[in-house]
C-alpha cells in the first residue's frame, strides 16, 4: 500500500490531499478516515489504497502511520511553569465554589477571568 503525508486537510469541506512518497498528489475524503477520525493535521503520515476518481488519484480506507507535528505543542510552557498556573487556577475556582455555596454567582470580570484561564488550561494540556 503507498503512504504519504497530508498535505492538507480541511474538516469543514471534508478533504483534503496527500503527498505520496513517490512524488504524487492524492484527494483525501472525509470518507477514506479510519472511523471516528474526523480531521488530520498536515504532516500526519498515511497509508491508503489508491482508487481512479473523476478528479484523478483518490485515498481508499487510510490508516493513521504517525500524527502530524503540532505548533501549539512545540510552543507550550514548561511542565513547571504550568504546575503555576494550575495552581492559580484552582484557587480562583475555589473561591468561585465558595461563592456559588452562598448562593451567588462569581462578578462578571472574575467569571470572564476563570473561564479564559480554563479555556488556556485546557489548550496547553491538549496539546
Amino acid at each position: 500500500m503507498p503512504t504519504g503525508k497530508v498535505k492538507f486537510y480541511d474538516s469543514t469541506k471534508g478533504f483534503g490531499f496527500i503527498h505520496t512518497d513517490e512524488g504524487h498528489e492524492v484527494h483525501l475524503p472525509a470518507s477514506a478516515l479510519p472511523e471516528g477520525v474526523t480531521e488530520v493535521r498536515a504532516g500526519t503520515r498515511l497509508e491508503f489504497g489508491v482508487a481512479e476518481g473523476r478528479r484523478g488519484p483518490q485515498a481508499l480506507s487510510a490508516r493513521i502511520l504517525s500524527d502530524g507535528p503540532s505548533v501549539v505543542r512545540a510552543t507550550r510552557r514548561k511542565p513547571q511553569d504550568m504546575a503555576v498556573v494550575v495552581e492559580d487556577l484552582i484557587k480562583w475556582m475555589d473561591m468561585a465554589s465558595n461563592s456559588l455555596r452562598k448562593g451567588k454567582y462569581p462578578q462578571k470580570a472574575q467569571a470572564e477571568k476563570i473561564a479564559m484561564a480554563l479555556r488556556k488550561v485546557a489548550d496547553e494540556l491538549e496539546a
